[in-house]
C-alpha cells in the first residue's frame, strides 16, 4: 500500500529562499492596489476560472516584476474580498507578489493538478475542505507543511488537526470551518420563561389563599347597623391573591430562561407540550430533515468512518445497536413534527426562523451574518442565540458533523517555502479579519470571536465529527442522507442500517459483505413515545 501512494506521488523539491523582510514603497502598494482591482474587474467581466486574474504579472514596476509570485487558487466567491487584502498585506510584510484566483468549484483538484503538470502558472496555494486531503496526497497535490510547531493544540482544536492529518502526515493549515448547531429565539424563550414564573407565582398564590381558607373559614363583613353580611363579589381569599401577585425580577427571567434551553430532544418535547405560542409561531422545531448535514449528529457519536483521522479502512462502524436506538428516536419524532423531506430545505427553514416562525432550529454558521444583516434592516426584531445541538436523551448522545476547510500547499509548487509562510500567514494574521470580511469562522483558536453567538458554534465544532478523506467511502454521506430519509418515512430501522453498512463495507473490502441482523430491544425505543404519554 506505501508503495503504491509513493508511485502516485509526483513532486519535485522546493527552492529554498532566505527570508528578507522590509517595508514596500507607497508606489509599489499604489501599484499592488491597481493591480488587483484590475483582477477584480477582469473577473466580473471574465467568469469566474478566468485565465485573465493569473496572467497579470505584467505590472510596471521593476521592483515589483522582479518579486517572487504565489498563485492561489479558491472556490468560494464570499472569501475574494479577504483574499485580495489579505495577498497585499503579505505583499507589504514580504518581497512576494501573492495573485489570488477564483475557479470553479467542479472537478477542483482535476483543474489544480491539469495546472500543475501543463502550465507555468502552478497553483502554489490552494484552499480545500479537508475531505478532499486524500485526493490531493496522493495525487502529490499536497505537501507536509513547515510550520508544525504551530498547527497544533494550542492554536487550534483536536477536530481541526485530525480533519488536517493523513496517514500521520499533516498536509494542510486549518483555515475555516462549517458544523451545526441549536439556533434558537431567545425573545421567545424570554416571554415563555416569565409566563411560567407568573404562572407559578399564580398557583403559589392560589395555594396559600386556600390554606387561608380551610384555617380561617369562610369570613364575613358587618353593614353599618352591626348585622353580618356577605362580602359584595369579593373573598378575603380573592383580595389576598391579588396582593400577592407580582411580576418576576430580571434575574428571575434570565435564570429561567438558562433553564429552557434545551440540552435534549426531550427537553424540546417537553417544552413543545406545555409551550403557549404566540400568532406567529407555526413550529416550536423544524430543520432540514433532507439534508445529512443538519441530520447527522443524531447518529454521529455511534459510527465510525475512518477512524479519528477519517484515513482508517480499518476502522469503519456503522451497524450497532447504539447507532439503531438514535435512528429510531430520530424517527418517533415524526409523531411530533410535520416535515416532509420533499419539501423542506435548509434556505426554506433558514427563512422560516428569519421570520420568527419557529422557536428552535439546527442551522449552519452562515446563519450569524444573515441575522446580523436581518436585524441592521429591521427585518428580524428578535434575540436569538446558539447552543449546542441536543443530546436525544440522558443515555444518547449526539455529534455534529464538520468540515474544516484547509490551505495546502501544492506538491508541485517551487515555492514551498514561502508558499508555508503564507499559509500561515493566512490562516493566523489575515484570519483575524476573516469572519468581519466574509462571515467564515477561523478555525484559530487564538483569534478573537466577534460574539458569544460564534463561541457557541467553536464549541460545536471542537466536539464535532470531522468528515472522513477516504476516497472509498465517498458515497458514504449520499447513501446515509437516503438511509435518514427512508427512517423518517417509515422503514424499519436496522434493516435500513444494515444495507447501508453492507454497501460501504463491500466498496471497502472489494468483496461482497454481509452484517448479521440486529434486533433492537423493544425497550429502547422510548424517546418520542415516553413523552406522548
Amino acid at each position: 500500500m506505501e508503495n503504491k501512494k509513493e508511485n502516485r506521488k509526483l513532486r519535485k523539491n522546493g527552492k529554498n529562499r532566505t527570508n528578507r523582510t522590509r517595508r514596500v514603497s507607497l508606489r509599489f502598494r499604489i501599484l499592488a492596489v491597481a493591480a488587483l482591482l484590475a483582477a477584480a474587474a477582469l473577473l466580473l467581466c471574465f467568469g469566474i476560472g478566468s485565465d485573465r486574474l493569473a496572467r497579470l504579472s505584467p505590472i510596471p514596476d521593476n521592483a515589483l516584476v522582479d518579486r517572487p509570485t504565489l498563485n492561489l487558487w479558491y472556490t468560494d466567491e464570499s472569501l475574494s474580498d479577504f483574499l485580495a487584502a489579505a495577498a497585499l498585506d503579505f505583499s507589504e510584510e514580504s518581497e512576494v507578489r501573492v495573485i489570488p484566483r477564483l475557479v470553479s468549484g467542479l472537478e477542483y483538484l482535476e483543474s489544480i493538478n491539469e495546472a500543475s503538470l501543463n502550465t507555468g502558472m502552478v497553483p502554489d496555494v490552494y484552499i480545500v475542505g479537508n475531505d478532499s486531503l486524500e485526493k490531493a496526497w496522493l495525487s502529490g497535490l499536497a505537501s507536509e507543511i513547515h510550520d508544525t510547531d504551530y498547527v497544533t493544540v494550542e492554536n487550534f482544536p483536536e477536530t481541526a488537526l485530525s480533519a488536517v492529518t493523513y496517514q500521520d502526515h499533516l498536509i494542510g493549515y486549518p483555515f475555516y470551518y462549517e458544523t451545526s448547531a441549536l439556533v434558537y429565539n431567545l425573545t421567545y424563550l424570554e416571554e415563555a420563561a416569565a409566563d411560567q414564573l407568573q404562572a407559578e407565582a399564580d398557583a403559589l398564590a392560589g395555594q396559600e389563599a386556600m390554606a387561608a381558607l380551610d384555617e380561617n373559614g369562610e369570613p364575613v363583613q358587618t353593614d353599618g347597623s352591626g348585622e353580618e353580611s356577605e362580602a359584595d363579589g369579593e373573598t378575603a381569599a380573592d383580595a389576598r391573591t391579588e396582593e400577592t401577585e407580582t411580576g418576576a425580577s430580571d434575574a428571575q427571567i434570565a435564570e429561567r430562561t438558562q433553564a429552557l434551553i434545551p440540552g435534549t430532544v426531550d427537553e424540546i418535547l417537553s417544552f413543545a407540550d406545555s409551550y403557549n405560542a404566540p400568532e406567529q409561531v407555526e413550529a416550536v422545531f423544524r430543520w432540514d430533515v433532507s439534508d445529512i448535514f443538519y441530520n447527522y449528529f443524531f447518529i454521529g457519536n455511534y459510527v465510525d468512518v475512518g477512524g479519528p483521522h477519517g484515513d482508517d479502512e480499518e476502522q469503519i462502524d456503522i451497524y450497532n445497536l447504539d447507532a439503531i436506538r438514535c435512528l429510531t428516536a430520530y424517527q418517533e419524532l415524526t409523531r411530533y413534527f410535520s416535515i416532509d423531506p420533499e419539501e423542506v430545505s435548509y434556505e426554506s427553514v433558514a427563512q422560516e426562523f428569519l421570520n420568527g416562525k419557529l422557536v428552535f432550529t439546527i442551522a449552519t454558521t452562515d446563519i450569524l451574518s444573515r441575522l446580523e444583516t436581518a436585524a441592521a434592516d429591521g427585518s428580524f426584531s428578535w434575540e436569538y442565540g446558539v447552543a449546542r445541538v441536543p443530546d436525544i436523551n440522558d443515555e444518547l448522545i449526539t455529534r455534529s458533523l464538520s468540515v474544516t476547510n484547509a490551505v495546502v500547499v501544492n506538491g508541485y509548487s517551487e515555492k514551498k517555502a514561502v508558499a508555508n509562510e503564507f499559509a500561515r500567514f493566512l490562516t493566523e494574521t489575515a484570519a483575524q479579519k476573516l469572519y468581519e470580511s466574509s462571515g467564515k469562522l477561523p478555525a484559530n483558536t487564538q483569534i478573537s470571536l466577534p460574539n458569544e453567538q460564534a463561541g457557541a458554534f467553536a464549541e460545536e465544532y471542537a466536539a464535532s465529527v470531522p468528515i472522513p478523506k477516504m476516497m472509498t467511502t465517498s458515497n458514504y454521506w449520499v447513501q446515509m442522507e437516503i438511509a435518514f430519509t427512508r427512517v423518517w418515512n417509515g422503514e424499519e430501522v436496522s434493516a435500513v442500517l444494515q444495507e447501508l453498512s453492507e454497501q460501504i463495507m463491500t466498496q471497502v473490502t472489494g468483496e461482497n459483505y454481509e452484517e448479521e441482523y440486529i434486533e433492537p430491544p423493544e425497550e429502547d425505543s422510548k424517546t418520542a413515545s415516553q413523552m406522548q404519554e
